[in-house]
C-alpha cells in the first residue's frame, strides 16, 4: 500500500544547469531554498535586501533595482538608536545614516546587474498581511518595531495581489518566473487568519499564471502539507520545516526543474563538499595524502572553486 499522496509537478519547457544564473527572493523560505541552490554552488543571488514576505515588498525593491531609483534620505528614520528602511530587513539598519544609504544603494547595483545576467527569477510568497504607516500611507515590508499604534493592519485583496505580481512580471519578459507559497505557518497572525492568507495568495497567483507564458508554479506549500504532513517535519516551533524537509522538497525542486547533467554534477559537489569536511585522525598518512590528492583532482575536474 502507498501511504503518501505525491504531489504532481508538471515538468517545465527548461532545464536548469550550471550555467545558468538564478535570483530568489521572498520570505524566509526562500533562504532555505538558496542555501542549498549555494550548498551545490550554482550561480545565485537570493534576498539582496533580506526577507520580504509580502508581493508588494518584493515589487518595490525590485522596480527601485531595475529602474535605478536610489534610496534617499527620505526612504529613512531613526527608531531606538539607529536607521531604518521600511523596504528592507532590519539586517540593514545602521548607527551611521550615510553608511545606511551607501549599504541600500550598493545593492540595488548589485542586483541589477545580478538581474540582467539571471536566467531564472524564483519568488517566495509568504502572506497577504500586510502593515500601512498610517503617517505615509504606505504599506512597508517591515516594521523595525516601531509601535503598532502607527500601523493599520490589512490583508491584499486578490486584485492587490495579482497587480503586484504582473508588475513584477512586466520588469521580466524575458526571464522565467518561478513562483512558490512558502510552507511555513504565520500563526502570529491566527490559525484562520493564516489560511486565508495563504489562500489569497493562491487565487491571486492562479490569475497570473494563466496570463503569462513565462511564469510557473512550484508547489512547494503542498508537498509540505500534502506529502509530508506530518510535525516531525516540523522545527521545535511547529511552524518552519525541517532541514530533513527542506531536503526533500530540494529533491522534488531538482529532479523536475534541473538537467540530468547539473543532477550528476550537483551529486559530485556533494561528495567533495562531504570530502572536505572530513576530519581524519592520522593526516600524515599516505592514505590521507591520497584522499587529499583526489578531493582536488575532483574539484579541478568541476571547473569551478568548492
Amino acid at each position: 500500500m502507498n501511504f503518501q499522496t505525491q504531489v504532481p509537478i508538471q515538468k517545465p519547457n527548461f532545464q536548469i544547469d550550471y550555467k545558468s544564473h538564478i535570483f530568489s527572493i521572498g520570505s524566509c523560505f526562500a533562504e532555505s531554498m538558496a542555501q542549498k541552490f549555494d550548498y551545490f554552488k550554482f550561480n545565485i543571488l537570493s534576498n539582496p535586501f533580506g526577507i520580504l514576505f509580502h508581493p508588494l515588498a518584493i515589487e518595490k525593491v525590485l522596480h527601485k533595482a531595475i529602474s535605478e531609483i536610489p534610496f534617499t534620505e527620505n526612504d529613512i528614520f531613526f527608531h531606538n538608536e539607529l536607521y531604518h528602511c521600511f523596504d528592507v530587513h532590519s539586517e540593514f539598519s545602521h548607527s551611521d545614516k550615510d553608511i545606511l544609504l551607501q549599504n541600500l544603494n550598493q545593492k540595488l547595483k548589485e542586483t541589477k546587474s545580478f538581474l540582467e545576467k539571471s536566467n531564472y527569477i524564483i519568488i517566495t510568497l509568504g502572506t497577504s498581511w500586510v502593515y500601512r504607516l498610517k503617517e505615509k500611507n504606505e504599506v512597508v515590508a517591515n516594521c523595525h518595531k516601531v509601535p503598532q499604534k502607527e500601523f493599520l493592519k490589512e490583508l491584499l485583496s486578490v486584485e492587490q495581489i495579482a497587480k503586484s505580481l504582473e508588475n513584477i512580471i512586466s520588469l521580466f519578459p524575458d526571464r522565467k518566473i518561478i513562483f512558490t507559497v512558502s510552507p511555513i505557518r504565520h500563526i502570529k497572525d491566527g490559525f484562520a487568519e493564516n489560511t486565508l492568507s495563504k489562500s489569497l495568495l493562491f487565487v491571486g497567483l492562479s490569475e497570473v499564471l494563466k496570463k503569462y507564458q513565462n511564469t510557473y508554479y512550484f508547489p512547494s506549500y503542498e508537498i509540505v502539507m500534502d506529502e509530508l504532513r506530518d510535525y516531525r517535519f516540523y522545527k521545535e516551533d511547529m511552524l518552519h520545516p525541517t532541514s530533513v524537509a527542506v531536503d526533500y522538497i530540494w529533491q522534488r525542486f531538482s529532479e523536475n526543474y534541473f538537467s540530468q547533467e547539473a543532477i550528476q554534477i550537483s551529486k559530485e559537489v556533494d561528495a567533495i563538499r562531504k570530502a572536505l569536511n572530513h576530519k581524519p585522525f592520522n593526516p600524515e598518512t599516505e592514505q590521507h595524502k591520497k584522499f587529499v590528492e583526489k578531493t582536488q583532482q575532483q574539484i579541478k575536474k568541476l571547473g569551478f572553486q568548492i
